[in-house]
């Protein structure tokens, strides 16, 4: 059975945009006009019959729960986008896509100029602690190397691509049709060379024609200290590899910071809470903390109020530009009234009342929290 999540090399709960980018990706790799393998043609079929069932919400749906069987009991066309052949597959990719820019499809582009790789995009997920102070990452990810047989030729060891002998090297073919009202003479892309004005007899047996494999690469990422969340660090000539000698583009790695359940970041600033008594916040104090550096002790004036802040200066997150430069760990005071008191508080506070309101406690008011005193 044919999975087509397989075909397109995306998982099963892969958006809309998951399936267009690797659609794009491996049309680039499969269009007729650049890869000359000889089932480079079904392939590219097939990839085109995967996108067209896995981007509409309807079809995709059907085939998640039935199949390929599923979507033709249905009613659904299974022939895919480009069933009728490849005779005018550029007009088919400018509506499917509105244009391919740049990948030299159509257009009078030269389809053996050179052309950069695709760019790769690399998701790692970092602590809290790792993102403020760096770390070196090794990372493991699947890229186009050229094809070390053939030198990215796509033909096999010992022989070179021919003129095709159907356009003379042009890439095109001119019919002349006659009507009545004259002669027409309409230019398309040569069927037998897909507009290369080149032919290989004897495609590489390791890439098939292609000129590209694909490979594990290994790389190690320095971060730096201070990256935040969704901060992109760029591997110049990391992706995949060019077309017909064109550069390597390049790789982006995207990163995602595990939330602290202490620390909450703004910017460069990094805010803990901090729980207080209201003796503590009458009389001050000095408490020890956690920090980024360890524990820290701070000192809390004396009068303080519920939501001050103590701040510790230089002790938040590095600044990407300038690492040896700082943020601020804020520390917000937060007073707790105690809800239960042994009878020695309860006296102290009883006196306190007195002493600052020049009266006793109303009994009435004491019944109704003697359940606080115990």
């Amino acid at each position: 059975m044919t999975d087509y999540y397989e075909i397109l090399g995306v998982s099963k709960d892969a958006t809309k945009d998951e399936i267009k980018s690797a659609f794009r990706k491996k049309a680039r790799l499969l269009h007729p006009d650049v890869n000359k393998a000889p089932d480079a043609e079904e392939q590219f079929k097939e990839l085109g019959k995967a996108y067209e069932t896995l981007s509409d919400d309807n079809k995709r749906a059907t085939y998640d729960r039935y199949g390929e069987d599923g979507l033709k009991n249905a009613g659904f066309d299974t022939g895919g986008p480009f069933a009728g052949g490849f005779g005018d597959i550029n007009d088919i990719f400018e509506t499917f896509f509105g244009g391919f820019g740049g990948f030299g499809f159509g257009g009078g582009v030269d389809p053996n100029a050179p052309q950069r790789g695709d760019d790769l995009r690399y998701d790692i997920k970092l602590k809290f602690e790792e993102a403020v102070f760096g770390i070196n990452k090794e990372i493991k990810f699947d890229h186009l190397e050229t094809c070390p047989d053939c030198n990215g030729t796509g033909a096999e060891a010992g022989t070179q691509k021919k003129t095709c002998p159907q356009c003379g090297g042009t890439g095109q073919v001119k019919t002349v049709t006659r009507t009545p009202l004259g002669n027409f003479a309409q230019i398309t892309t040569c069927p037998h060379c897909k507009g290369s004005g080149q032919v290989i007899d004897k495609p590489c047996k390791t890439c098939h024609g292609s000129g590209h494999v694909n490979k594990e690469k290994k790389v190690e990422i320095k971060i730096p200290a201070g990256v935040d969340n969704m901060s992109k660090i760029r591997v110049s000539g990391g992706g995949d590899c060019g077309i017909n000698g064109g550069p390597n583009g390049d790789l982006f790695v995207v990163i995602h910071v595990e939330s602290s359940n202490y620390y909450k970041r703004d910017g460069i600033n990094v805010f803990t809470e901090l729980e207080i008594s209201p003796a503590q916040a009458v009389i001050g104090d000095i408490v020890t903390i956690k920090t980024l550096d360890g524990e820290k002790e701070i000192q809390i004036p004396a009068g303080v109020q519920h939501g001050n802040l103590v701040k510790i200066k230089g002790a938040g997150i590095p600044i990407i530009s300038r690492p040896s430069q700082r943020g601020d760990h804020i520390v917000i005071l937060k007073v707790k009234i105690p809800t239960r008191l042994t009878e020695q508080e309860k006296r102290l506070y009883q006196e306190l009342y007195e002493l600052q309101t020049g009266k006793k406690p109303q009994k009435s008011i004491m019944s109704k929290v003697k359940g606080v005193f115990k």
